[in-house]
Formats: structure tokens, sequence, C-alpha cells
């Protein structure tokens, strides 16, 4: 990064090749602002917005993160602010003729002896936590769950000290679905696996009406004997309509006797050490601005480069926001199998976008454009980074649970409540937020670590982000600073022994399901 300006008007260029740069000052700067280089502003330019460099031609191709991100709709001078106005983006990249595994890099030196005090499964995963969950089958039970969960709340977890807490797993889904369609699978196997999640402790209790498309036995096959008959089973089985129930009072009781069964299983587990290969984090952006691909996105890049040179799994996601840069992520691919799993994955989302009469360009919001991304190619640029450098050696679909540890691929659409929904369906035990516009996202059933990309947010928004990575920007700090900050951090988080603002506020966003089939 070339920084000109120290406490005085202040600019980032972040690539030599780059003929813009980001105005890093809050409040943005004055026509005639003079930076250090001797380059003045010939206009206003607003904080993380670009300006240009040198004199921009109509046509010019504009370049930040040395990659073209647009093309000059007018003529912009030196020192002119190059505004979302004033760009064309580019054309989508091709997916054929792509560098397929072509960077292979040697193994970095592993990163030994860092540990966690985690909760273990009988499947081999490890939790962070210690939670009740209660999953259901359709969305017309989430009433009578939500009463039960009070009561529970209230009445059952005093009892049982070393249960964190009891989490409703409720969705928009189940029946007026074509639950037999192209697609349907998707959701279907996203409640199944975020059942499985590590969190869970393999205690979950399934609440069903009884008359839905989506039945016990369809969402749990392994378990279907059980189910069918009505039988509590594996996993334990509410069914409102079963003439058992007589009036409101009788289903939350049977809710209530079945989670007391299930929290008294959960109350016999303890923390024990673990090593940190047994981590799952999840990475995410959300309220995106110019600093994030400068700031936080880089530190949560070298944080995860550090967790998996401690054996750990990270995945990163969000297909738009990855998608202008396919390249780079089909050459970091470990084997030429994994590369072309990113072509698919990529080639199914464009489908997607263009059976509903849109493309990438729909991803940027109102709070993007205004923290100073111009569109999807910038924002890609800067999205990409939260992976580090590390080889990518799988690609999940959406809904599908880990395979193997390292740094793996979870294709999900950008949405930040799709894309945590379809991370913990994969099994992530951690997630890590990072924003720069704010967003006081949270997540019922993982502890959410929230990254500010700038000063000005950590301090506004003091109580709710965990970690400020703006240091970076101005100088404080480097990004290498903010990474080992961050994996420490996210081992004590893993701990128990801090918990994140999310959760001290308990904070969190309802589950969002992705269904690329049809509703009837």
């Amino acid at each position: 990064m070339d920084r000109q300006g120290g406490d005085a008007p202040l600019y980032i260029r972040i690539h030599p090749r780059d003929n813009v740069a980001i105005v890093v000052n809050d409040g943005g700067l004055p026509a005639g602002a003079v930076f250090a280089d001797g380059l003045a502003l010939v206009e206003g330019v607003p904080q993380g917005h670009k300006l240009a460099l040198e004199d921009l031609a109509e046509g010019a191709p504009v370049l930040r993160y040395g990659t073209v991100i647009g093309y000059a709709l007018q003529a912009v001078p030196r020192g002119g602010w190059v505004s979302e106005a004033r760009l064309r983006m580019p054309d989508s990249p091709a997916l054929d003729d792509l560098p397929m595994a072509t960077r292979q890099v040697p193994p970095a030196e592993p990163l030994q002896g860092y540990t966690f005090m985690g909760y273990r499964n009988p499947d081999g995963s490890v939790g962070t936590r210690n939670i009740l969950a209660i999953s259901t089958t359709v969305q017309c039970v989430a009433g009578v769950v939500e009463h039960a969960v009070a009561r529970i709340r209230q009445e059952l977890l005093p009892l049982y000290p070393h249960v964190d807490d009891v989490v409703a797993l409720e969705h928009a889904y189940g029946c007026g679905v074509a639950i037999d369609a192209p697609g349907a699978q998707v959701p279907i196997r996203t409640l199944r696996n975020i059942s499985r999640n590590p969190n869970f402790g393999g205690q979950v209790l399934l609440v069903s009406l009884g008359c839905e498309k989506l039945q016990p036995a369809r969402l749990f096959p392994a378990q279907a004997e059980a189910l069918a008959s009505g039988g509590q089973g594996a996993r334990g089985l509410v069914r409102l309509q079963d003439d058992e129930h007589v009036g409101f009072q009788s289903m939350v009781d049977s809710i209530m006797q079945s989670a007391r069964v299930r929290l008294v299983e959960l109350d016999r587990r303890r923390r024990v050490s673990c090593p940190a290969s047994e981590l799952v984090v999840g990475v995410q952006c959300g309220g995106s601005d110019a600093f994030s691909g400068i700031t936080a996105n880089p530190a949560v890049g070298h944080a995860s480069d550090l967790l998996v040179r401690a054996g750990a799994t990270v995945m990163f996601s969000e297909i738009t926001e990855v998608r202008d840069g396919i390249g780079q992520l089909t050459a970091r691919a470990a084997t030429p199998e994994v590369a072309q799993a990113l072509v698919r994955e990529m080639d199914a989302y464009d489908q997607y976008l263009k059976r509903g009469g849109a493309d990438r360009s729909a991803n940027t919001s109102p709070g993007n454009k205004k923290g100073g991304l111009s569109n999807i190619v910038e924002k890609a640029m800067g999205s990409i980074v939260k992976s580090g450098s590390s080889p990518i050696v799988d690609v999940l679909a959406p809904g599908e649970k880990l395979r193997r540890k390292g740094l793996v691929y979870a294709a999900t659409p950008a949405s930040d409540f799709i894309c945590g929904t379809l991370q913990l369906a994969a099994g992530m035990n951690v997630h890590v937020f990072t924003t720069g516009r704010g967003t006081p996202y949270g997540l019922a059933a993982v502890p959410v670590v929230k990254v500010a990309t700038r000063d000005d947010l950590a301090r506004r928004w003091h109580d709710l982000m965990d970690i400020n990575a703006g240091g970076i920007a101005s100088g404080r700090a480097s990004i290498e600073d903010v990474g080992w900050e961050l994996f420490r951090y996210i081992l004590e988080v893993a701990s128990g022994r801090k918990k994140t603002w999310a959760e001290q506020w308990k904070l969190h966003n309802s589950l969002a399901l992705f269904n690329p089939a049809p509703v009837t």
C-alpha cells in the first residue's frame, strides 16, 4: 500500500499499476486539498471514494488492486473524483480458458502449539458453544416453538448451568413449495446439516406440524423409521397434530419434556483442550466499503492463513463477490478438479441470476456505493482477500457439509443472512464478519466476531465491533498485527473465555434458506 499524507490529507493506492486511490480522511476532503506528493484535489472527494492519480481520458481503463474495475465515461482530470457515475463496469470474465491449479506454492510452515477449550462430539466434531437446538420442519410451528423456547429459558436452563442457550432453528420453508422440483434439495440438506452443527452436541429436538410437505422422515432419512412411527428416535420428535395434544399447552409441555431429556445430556458436556485444527471458521463481509479491501478483509486473510497453518478449516463464500476474480481462485485451486468445481458453482449461479433477469451488478447496495465502492468488480477485488493466500482444497455446493480441512470455498449467495445460514450448515463453529458501513448482524448458533474497517465506525459502534482494523489505513497497525490479534481473539472466543458483542447483547438474525426451487 502506498500512503500519501500522514496526519494531513491522506490517500491510499493499493497496487503500483493503479491510476486511482481512495481518500482516507474522516469526512472526506474538499477541493484544493494537497497531499504530501503535491497532488491537489480539483473537487471535493468523500471518504473512501476514488481520486484520479493521473488524467483519465474518456474510455480509459480505471485500475484499482491492479485490476480494471471500469472505464471512464468522461474525461477525469488528475485530482478529480472518480465517482460511480463516471464509470462503466467491465463485462463479466468468461469461465473458459482459466488458469486451472497453476499457482502451486510450497506448503506454509505449520503453526503448532495453539489450542482452545472446546466441546468434543461423538461424530468427531468440536463445538465452541453448548446449545440445545430445536429444529422445525415447517414455519407453521414457529409460534409454538417460540413460546416453548421462552419457557425453557426461564424454567429449565437455570437447572442446567453447563448449557449455554436454547435456539429455535426456525425458517420459512416446509410447505407451499415444490418440494420435488430441481433445486429443492438445497434448502432440505441445509436444514438437515444445520441440525448437525457441532455447537448442538448431537441433541437436536425436532418439532413438526404433521401435514407439511417436508415430513420428518424426508428431512432425516437415516432416522426415517423411528420418525415415521412417531417415536422419539435419535433426535426426538414432537408432532403438534398428534392426537395426544389436546390444546396449545399440551404441545408446549411435550416440547419442554423432550427438551429436558436433551438438556440432561448436554449438561454433562465439559470443555476440554483441543488443537486449533478443530476450528471451523466462516468468513464473510457485509455493509462493505472501500476500506474493506485494504484493512479488515486483508487482516482476516492473514488470520485465515494462520488458521490454515494451524490445521484449521476456513470457509469463504459469496459467489457474486468473488465472480470477477474467478481466475485468481482457479489458479489457487489445489487440483484441477477443485478448479473445475469452482467454475461449476460460478456457472450455476450465473444461470440462476439469468433466470431471474438479473446479473452480478445487482449485488452492490446503496451503502456500498456511499462507502466508495463503485461496482461489483471493485467490491469483489476487496472481498476475495478475506481468503488469504492458501490453496483452495475443496468446493461445497450450497447446503453441503464440510469434507476436508484447509481453505474451502462454500458456494453461497452474497446475502449476509443466506451466507451465514449456509456456512452454519457446512459446520462452522466460529463466524468472522467484516463491515465498513456497520451492521448489528449476529447468529444465535455460533459466536460472530465483528471486524470494523474504519476507526470512525469502531468509535461510534464501540459496543458492537469486536476488532478494529482501521489502524491499518492510518499506519498505526499492519495487516499482520491485526491478523494476529484476530487469530488470538478467535481462540479466546472459541474457548468461551470471551463473548463477542453480538453474544453479549443476544443479537441474531433469523435463518434464511436459499431456495432456488419454485414456491407454489
